[in-house]
């Protein structure tokens, strides 16, 4: 069972990454690589027990290396931050989210 849930994540993430999950480079030092972007969304996905992994980020908020905003699979999201030994630094509320109990916003 652990076997199949693995490589349901591992999927759900890769379906994230190519329909559209950003993959973008702020480093001064160059590219990011598709191979260390889901190293950090699996790592990511990993800390917060599963979900969408719904774009990865090079960061350098908090003592961080990457961002990955993950959608759990209760439905919230949060942001989880990764030193460059792909070491969770924090998980955190994504404060991004649209507020929809303002029909305005």
């Amino acid at each position: 069972m652990r076997k199949r849930i693995t490589i349901i994540v591992a999927g759900a993430m890769a379906s994230a990454v190519l329909a559209g999950g950003a993959i973008a480079s702020s480093a001064p030092e160059g590219t990011v690589t598709r191979p260390a972007a889901e190293r950090a969304a699996s790592t990511a996905l990993e800390a917060t027990g599963g979900g969408t992994a719904n774009a990865v980020e090079k960061d350098t908020e908090d003592g961080a290396s990457w961002e990955v905003e993950v959608r759990k699979t209760d439905g919230t999201t949060v942001d989880v931050r990764l030193d460059e030994n792909y070491k969770v630094v924090v998980i955190e509320g994504d404060t991004e989210s649209p507020d929809t109990d303002d029909p305005t916003d």
